[in-house]
């Protein structure tokens, strides 16, 4: 059943289904064929439960945040002054990237939210000043992936919910490996371009009048972010609640700039719609498709098939770890979350491995899938936004990032308290 499984859903992507119908479908192959319960009369009670929670109100929430900093045109302010702080670097602007990245990672939530406002807003100069486009467009597309590591997370809320894992801890457990991870990009840049000094372009220096000056573009996002991710860990707000006054606040800092036009609303508001809608698919489908693998004794399949195995925790861990860097080239990030958190999660945490830092292991290989070629998204969302040049440019540009990723998971699996230290604090 698990093979067939597999390339059930391998065939069904690969012929363009939506992920949302996907889960369905083999949701209702599982009940049809491997179960001996009548699961399709429990289709509408299942997919009601999966939506009714009040949780997930966060989603669209987050989401609808990032799309009013893009449209009030925060984030092209914010490049411009990160710009001023960190193009003086081996790497020049390319540092502006991942910063930038980094910093609107803090506020939207999404991988390929923030890889497509980062591209757009820095495409142009990089065509101007000549930077070599493989490491900035891969510094792009990397940088866009903490967007679902760095709190505000909307994959994180995902893996909170099908897990009954406590969010405000993924949310806390998630910050210092995100901006761990960040500066790993950026020293990873300046290693590079410090050999290869044509692969960086030029650095740019400003003065310190101009850096201080800049600084006012920066304190609304800082302030926002700590105003979000602040009132979950100290309990002051559940995740939705923050959200809400996150939303608030950065309608006020777009209007403050000038950037919120009735126009931007509307587009922010129709961006937030489209998304949500995505995303409650996949999680309804999931949610059955869950229901059903669980009705089936497929759970127990497992343990029983990796206890005849006769692996050790880590051996286990190692095993997964495996899995999902090879199943990250051929399945779109949210659905292979989903589709193995119900079978893999449980499994771990028999194994007597912490939820909370393994939702962090898992959002890191995760990460990986966004630029790893065939299925990346970030890869295309990049490619996108350069008005020349070749898929393979960006790629190529990815490779070093992805070794950041990977030496990453190492430092988690063998220093879980990086992850656990701030969640333990609260």
């Amino acid at each position: 059943m698990i093979l067939q499984i597999f390339l059930g859903l391998l065939v069904l992507l690969g012929l363009s289904i939506p992920v949302g119908a996907v889960l369905f479908l083999l949701g209702v192959g599982v009940a049809q064929f491997h179960s001996p319960f009548p699961l399709l009369r429990g289709l509408g009670q299942v997919v009601w439960s999966a939506s009714a929670s009040s949780t997930l109100i966060a989603i669209p929430m987050f989401v609808l945040l990032g799309e009013v900093l893009v449209k009030g045109g925060v984030a092209a302010r914010t490049y411009g002054a990160l710009d001023k702080w960190f193009s003086w670097m081996p790497g020049g602007l390319v540092h502006a990237n991942i910063a930038t990245a980094t910093m609107f990672s803090a506020t939207s939530g999404s991988s390929v939210a923030t890889a497509a406002t980062v591209a757009t807003v820095a495409m142009p100069q990089a065509e101007r000043l000549n930077y070599d486009p493989r490491l900035f467009s891969g510094a792009i597309a990397a940088g866009g992936t903490l967007g679902i590591l760095i709190p505000p997370s909307i994959n994180l809320i995902v893996y909170g919910f099908l897990t009954e894992t406590s969010i405000p801890q993924l949310f806390s457990a998630g910050l210092i490996p995100g901006l761990v991870m960040a500066a790993g990009f950026m020293a990873i840049t300046a290693l590079i371009c410090a050999v290869r000094p044509d692969l960086g372009g030029p650095s740019r220096h400003y003065g310190w009048g101009e850096r201080l000056a800049s600084l006012r573009e920066l304190v609304p996002i800082v302030l926002l972010f700590l105003v979000v991710i602040g009132s979950i860990y100290r309990g002051w707000a559940t995740p939705t609640e923050s959200a809400a006054i996150g939303v608030a606040m950065a309608m006020v800092i777009a209007v403050l700039g000038d950037g919120l036009s009735r126009r931007a609303i509307v587009e922010a508001l129709h961006g937030t719609i489209r998304i949500t809608a995505m995303i409650m698919l996949v999680i309804a489908g999931a949610y059955f498709l869950n229901f059903a693998l669980t009705s089936a004794g497929l759970g127990r399949m497992l343990t029983q098939l990796l206890e005849g195995a006769g692996l050790s925790a880590m051996g286990l861990l190692l095993l997964v770890i495996a899995l999902y860097i090879m199943l990250g080239f051929f399945v779109e990030t949210l659905s292979l979350m989903v589709a193995t958190i119900p079978i893999v999660v449980p499994i771990i945490a028999a194994a007597g491995f912490d939820k909370v830092w393994f939702g962090v292991l898992l959002i890191v290989l995760i990460e990986m899938a966004l630029i790893t070629p065939p299925v990346g998204l970030n890869l295309y969302v990049v490619q996108g936004a350069r008005r020349g040049g070749s898929l393979t440019q960006v790629m190529v540009g990815v490779i070093p990032y992805v070794i950041v990723m990977l030496l990453m998971v190492a430092v988690l699996v063998a220093f879980p308290a990086l992850a656990l230290w701030l969640p333990s604090k609260a």
